[in-house]
């Protein structure tokens, strides 16, 4: 007799669905394993994962030390291939189990697997492509599912909500810093110009930039006093304008906290639609 399928959480366009849930035991074994946590097998294989992708991405990082390369490079080689080859297999396997292979591979994880193991190979004809591998440590997002961190997916949504309901006035904002910066690159040019540094007006722009956003890298400055009275009228700026898109998001987010509320929304899974006297979520079962 099969075993029952064990359904993770998430979008079913992220983890697919078993290949065969009617006929085959292992593709049906391997499914609840790979995809699912509320096995102790699931839950083991999340955790062995995880510790895989966190010593592959060190062994990168490693790699890119001068010190331990010359001394370690042909064990971090081969490390390397190691997990790339593990991880491989781990991707084939996950798109052998699934029903739909092109729906997983589509998916956001399943681009992220993809692409984690992809860079190895490139480096065979790219050199240096393999230090790319540390896109691997997106696949950490797999550690909600075994820390059961699933209930801070509704205020993951609250925080995209309050993001996309901004994205006018963030980009209106955007354009404006745009606006400034062009106008005040090409006014520093003109009052600075070449002989102190100012060689053109996108290098004018990349020094308003650098001002206006008070990192002051300090390769160069202005020496006229001119260039210094607008160079402080910028850093001034600055501080006011940096303020901006924070107070626009903190305000989108803080209108859609309190449409959640005024919708009886979940705190956990964020569903809404709630009678007024409703207990439990109709959607998660948690306590409202």
């Amino acid at each position: 007799m099969n075993e029952k399928i064990i359904v993770p959480p998430g979008n079913p366009s992220d983890r697919g669905e078993p290949n065969d849930p009617g006929g085959d035991g292992i593709r049906e074994k391997l499914f609840t394993i790979i995809f699912g946590s509320d096995t102790p097998a699931g839950q083991a294989f999340d955790v062995f994962l995880i510790i895989m992708i966190l010593l592959s991405v060190t062994a990168v990082m490693l790699d890119t030390v001068a010190g331990v390369n010359a001394r370690y490079g042909e064990i971090l080689y081969v490390a390397e291939w190691f997990f790339t080859i593990i991880f491989t297999i781990e991707y084939l396997v996950r798109l052998w189990v699934v029903k739909s292979p092109k729906q997983y591979a589509t998916s956001f994880f399943g681009l992220v697997d993809l692409l984690s193991i992809i860079p190895t190979y490139l480096s065979l004809i790219f050199t240096g492509a393999q230090y790319m591998l540390v896109i691997r440590i997106l696949r950490i997002l797999r550690v909600f599912r075994v820390l059961k961190l699933a209930r801070y997916v509704g205020e993951t949504d609250a925080l995209m909500q309050a993001l996309k309901n901004s994205r006018r006035k963030i980009l209106v904002f955007l354009y404006t810093i745009l606006t400034l910066v062009i106008v005040f690159g090409a006014l520093m040019y003109l009052i600075e110009g070449p002989e102190n540094g100012v060689t053109s007006i996108p290098r004018g722009v990349y020094w308003a930039i650098v001002t206006l956003t008070t990192v002051g890298y300090g390769d160069i400055s202005p020496v006229t006093p001119l260039g210094q009275t607008l160079a402080s009228i910028i850093m001034i700026m600055g501080y006011g304008i940096i303020a901006v898109p924070t107070g626009i998001y903190a305000a989108e987010l803080s209108h859609v906290i309190r449409q959640a509320r005024s919708l009886h929304a979940c705190s956990s899974c964020g569903a809404v639609g709630h009678d007024n006297d409703a207990g439990f979520c109709r959607k998660c079962g948690e306590r409202l």
